[in-house]
């Protein structure tokens, strides 16, 4: 196991810059999640520590060594891909053990530690089998199994899971951030899906254009946001974002009002406030909270809650509520923001604005 240390790195082609002069430290043991949407820089960022692509400047340290100009043979790395990657022509043993094979461990040897890792992964009873004749998650877990048997420093995992059904994809979470506990292997994860990020990491790394927007545990990213985008990427409904002034120690857009304080007055400000902290179901003004009439603009039950979405003159609002509870679309509601819960951002940045002490 060791730590991973990445000092001022930076990806370009030509005039494109993939990543651009991020630092991050990764402690020993560390499951990291970088999240972001498609051509942020993620994986980039992951080929660039595995040794596929080539830093156009900075450091890459593993441990106590430096590998940025190191071949992926030599930087005891393991790395499971998207596609799986699995030899077709090859049993699931054959393909656990190719990599000890490589390393010149014997057969037998070779035999005993793919039989502990396959009982690792629950795949005993097919190691004869080819990968054709495996469901999508029992290749996940055979490619897994190929890393594992390494013993790699750093374990390096691209997208995994997006090729597999929702059911399968919960299942193979859990196996994963298993597998962690168990070996403590330092770890890498690259994916979009922020459940994802959230179940899984310790740390989740924020990444938009190349650019690292917040480095923070799962529930610091949820519930304090360090800017406009990483509280609008993280969430599901999103969170929502109305863009008015404060005026008065009130946040204030079209007949919406909501108290703030500790705010100077400014114009060009976005409140954020979660669907979990929206009420509709209020039928009386409580103090301290704003209340609207607003007409339902759709209205959905998710099984464990609903999530109706109302219209502030032209602005859809997510509130999400219990699952006992029913409208119509086009029926009016009472709305109630928790001022305690609502996050301000400056709206040409999209920093967050803090209140003063």
């Amino acid at each position: 196991m060791a730590s991973v240390k990445l000092i001022e790195l930076e990806k370009q082609w030509d005039n494109v810059v993939g990543v651009s002069r991020q630092s991050l430290n990764i402690e020993d043991g560390e499951f990291i999640v970088l999240l972001g949407p498609s051509g942020c820089g993620k994986t980039t960022t992951m080929r660039m520590v595995a040794g596929l692509e080539e830093p156009t400047s900075g450091q890459i340290w593993i441990g106590d060594r430096e590998v940025t100009n190191a071949s992926p043979a030599k930087r005891d790395i393991a790395m499971v891909f998207q596609n799986y990657g699995l030899y077709p022509h090859m049993t699931v043993e054959q393909n656990i053990g190719y990599p000890l094979k490589l390393r010149g461990v014997g057969q037998m040897e070779r035999a005993k530690q793919v039989a502990a890792v396959a009982k690792k992964v629950e795949l005993e009873p097919l190691l004869k089998r080819f990968p054709k004749e495996l469901s999508g998650g029992q290749r996940q877990r055979v490619a897994l199994a190929r890393a594992i048997v390494r013993k790699p420093k750093v374990f390096l995992l691209d997208e995994p899971l997006s090729n597999l059904d929702a059911k399968l994809r919960v299942a193979m979470r859990a196996e994963i951030r298993r597998l962690h506990e168990d070996l403590g292997v330092t770890t890498i994860y690259v994916t979009h899906d922020q459940i994802e990020a959230m179940t899984l990491a310790d740390r989740v790394v924020v990444m938009r254009s190349g650019v690292i927007q917040q480095i923070a545990t799962p529930e610091q990213i949820y519930n304090d946001p360090a800017n406009l985008f990483v509280a609008g990427f993280v969430g599901s409904p999103p969170m929502n974002l109305i863009t008015g002034a404060i005026v008065d120690n009130h946040f204030i857009a079209t007949t919406l009002r909501v108290p703030v304080s500790g705010y100077p007055d400014r114009e060009n400000v976005v409140l954020g406030v979660r669907p979990e902290d929206v009420s509709v179901e209020a039928t009386e003004p409580i103090p301290g909270h704003v209340v609207q009439n607003l007409p339902i603009y759709m209205f959905e039950l998710t099984g464990d809650a609903v999530v109706a979405t109302v219209d502030l003159h032209g602005t859809h609002i997510f509130a999400r509520g219990s699952r006992h509870l029913r409208r119509q679309i086009g029926d009016y509601v009472n709305v109630s923001f928790d001022p305690s819960r609502c996050y301000l951002f400056d709206a040409a940045s999209g920093e967050r604005i803090r209140a003063r002490n």
